[in-house]
């Protein structure tokens, strides 16, 4: 749970900051309702986002023999960009923001936007996530009673000793996000 959470909270703070730049590019309305529409936007890529990409890959990976390196990558990036499409008129439909302009400003350039940000945030998530997973630490802490700063959770940077460490083959990471599933 603490893993969605995490997940969620801090892809959606990164899209408030992608849908503003989609503002201040674009002749697109945002508004107040970035915050809404970052909700939407979160959830779309969360859920709808790793469908549409899997249905896109599927049926292109039929003809993938007959493509050229250079070419299967510039299907790959047009799946990308249509998945990022559909997730931005999603966003259009079920909130206040406004797309003006030219088809070019309001259904080409906000996707290439979107497109961009996923690409940025797959480079930075675990360092915002963990970040992220910090702060949700302190929180839970100060719930259950704690003093609400770092006592009482425990550090999860040190490596455990061979000794300590159960044979199941999994890293510290992979073990912690199991512990967090259960």
């Amino acid at each position: 749970m603490k893993t969605w959470i995490v997940r969620f909270v801090s892809l959606y703070v990164f899209n408030v900051v992608v849908l503003l730049v989609i503002g201040l590019l674009t002749p697109a309305h945002v508004g107040w309702a970035v915050l809404w529409a970052s909700v939407i936007l979160t959830l779309a890529e969360l859920f709808v986002k790793p469908l549409l990409q899997g249905a896109f890959t599927k049926s292109a990976a039929k003809s993938a023999g007959e493509r050229t390196r250079i070419g299967e990558a510039l299907v790959q990036a047009l799946i990308v960009l249509a998945v990022a499409a559909i997730i931005w008129v999603i966003t259009l439909l079920l909130t206040g923001v406004n797309a003006r302009g030219s088809w070019f400003w309001a259904y080409v350039l906000p996707p290439l936007i979107i497109a961009i940000g996923w690409v940025v945030y797959a480079r930075i998530d675990d360092r915002i996530e963990a970040k992220t997973g910090t702060y949700y630490d302190r929180a839970t802490a100060g719930l259950r009673g704690g003093r609400g700063g770092d006592a009482g959770i425990p550090s999860t940077t040190a490596a455990p000793t061979v000794a300590s460490a159960p044979a199941d083959g999994l890293t510290p990471e992979q073990r912690k996000m199991l512990d967090d599933l259960g």
